[in-house]
C-alpha cells in the first residue's frame, strides 16, 4: 500500500499491554461522514481504563484505536455532508469505543454529525480537551437539569475535568454556583466564577446551612461518584431539587431524595457512539461550546506538558499517577 492508502496509528492488540505503532489503512470518508487530518487527541480517565480492561461499557473489541476527543482538519467530504468543507478545523468526541476508530491516529472518517467547527481562539491541543468534558457537563446541567439564572447550583468536584466545565456553563447560564474541592483547589475553582466549598473540612449539613439557609441546592451535578453521590442525596432543595450524575454506579439509598420529593438523572455521555442513535445532538453541543468559548465565558483547564503518539503511554501514566495540571493532550505529529 502506498503512503496515500496508509496511516500511522497505536493500536491495542491485548488489554493490559502496551499499545503499538503500527500502519494500518487509511480511513476513506463514507455517506455521511468527513475524513479529518487528526492534530491532537485528548486524553480522558476512560481511554487508560479501556487500555486495562476495565471499561466493558465501553464495548470495545480488539484490535482498537483508542482516542475519544479529537481536533483536527477536514481532508475530504464524503456523500451528503453539506455542514463542512476541506479545511475547515473541526473537533469532537468521535470515536474510541464501540469499534469506532479513535483519535490515536493521523487520520480518522467521522460521522459529520459529531463535530462542530472548532472555537477560532483556542489551540488545537486545547480544542482536543474539551469535547467529551463538555458535553458530558453539557448534558447533565442544561438537557437533564435545566440550569437558569437564579438557580442554586452545587458542582461536586469543581476542580475536575467535567466540575470545571459545569461550574463555568452554571455562571454562563445566571446561577449562583458553589463547587466542592480541597483547600489548595479554592482560587481555581473560584477562577471560574464559583464559591469554594472545602469538602474535606465542611460536613454536608454545614455547607447547606451557609449558603442555603438549610433549604438545600436547586441543581447538584455529581462528577465524583460513591459516598459524593449519596451525600449530594441530603443536599438537595425540598420539592424542587434535582441530582445530576455522570457516575451514578453502585448502590445508593434513594431514600433521602425521595423525602425531600426532589429527583436524580444519570448521563451516559457514550450512548449516541455505541447505539448511533442521537449523535446530532453531540454536534449541537459543541457547537455551543464554542460559541461560549469564542465569546469568553468556557476555557479548558491544559495541563502545559506536551506528548506525542510515542508517549502516549507517559500521558496515561500522568493521569494515572495523579500529576496531571489539567487535562492532558497528545500532539498527532503529521
Amino acid at each position: 500500500m502506498s503512503a496515500t492508502t496508509t496511516m500511522q496509528a497505536l493500536v491495542l492488540n491485548a488489554f493490559g499491554e502496551p499499545m503499538t505503532l503500527s500502519t494500518i489503512a487509511r480511513p476513506v470518508a463514507g455517506p455521511g461522514q468527513v475524513l479529518v487530518r487528526i492534530l491532537a487527541s485528548g486524553v480522558n480517565p476512560l481511554d487508560i481504563k479501556i487500555t486495562a480492561g476495565q471499561a466493558a461499557h465501553a464495548r470495545t473489541t480488539l484490535p482498537a484505536v483508542l482516542g475519544i476527543d479529537l481536533a483536527g482538519v477536514v481532508e475530504a467530504i464524503g456523500p451528503g455532508v453539506t455542514a463542512f468543507k476541506v479545511g475547515d478545523e473541526v473537533y469532537g468526541m468521535a470515536g474510541g469505543i464501540g469499534g469506532v476508530q479513535g483519535s490515536l491516529a493521523q487520520f480518522s472518517a467521522v460521522d459529520a454529525d459529531l463535530l462542530a467547527i472548532k472555537p477560532s481562539n483556542i489551540s488545537m491541543r486545547e480544542a482536543a480537551g474539551l469535547p467529551l468534558i463538555f458535553i458530558t457537563a453539557w448534558e447533565g446541567l442544561v438537557d437533564r437539569a435545566h440550569v437558569s439564572a437564579g438557580k442554586t447550583v452545587l458542582v461536586h468536584g469543581g476542580a475536575g475535568g467535567v466540575g470545571h466545565i459545569a461550574v463555568q456553563i452554571a455562571v454562563a447560564a445566571g446561577a449562583r454556583v458553589f463547587a466542592t474541592g480541597t483547600a489548595q483547589q479554592k482560587e481555581i475553582i473560584e477562577s471560574y466564577g464559583a464559591t469554594a466549598i472545602d469538602y474535606l473540612s465542611t460536613t454536608v449539613e454545614e455547607y447547606v446551612e451557609r449558603h442555603t439557609g438549610g433549604a438545600g441546592f436547586d441543581l447538584i451535578y455529581d462528577t465524583v461518584g460513591g459516598a459524593t453521590l449519596d451525600a449530594s442525596f441530603h443536599a438537595a432543595r425540598h420539592y424542587h431539587g434535582h441530582v445530576v450524575s455522570c457516575l451514578g454506579w453502585g448502590t445508593h439509598a434513594l431514600a433521602p431524595l425521595s423525602f425531600r420529593a426532589a429527583t436524580y438523572s444519570g448521563v451516559f455521555t457514550l450512548l449516541p457512539l455505541l447505539s448511533g442513535k442521537g449523535r446530532a445532538q453531540h454536534g449541537a453541543i459543541m457547537r455551543e461550546a464554542t460559541a461560549l468559548v469564542e465569546a469568553g465565558k468556557v476555557r479548558v483547564n491544559l495541563d502545559p506538558s506536551t506528548y506525542s503518539i510515542d508517549t502516549v503511554a507517559a500521558a496515561h501514566s500522568a493521569v494515572t499517577d495523579g500529576i496531571a495540571k489539567g487535562k492532558i493532550v497528545i500532539d498527532i505529529d503529521q
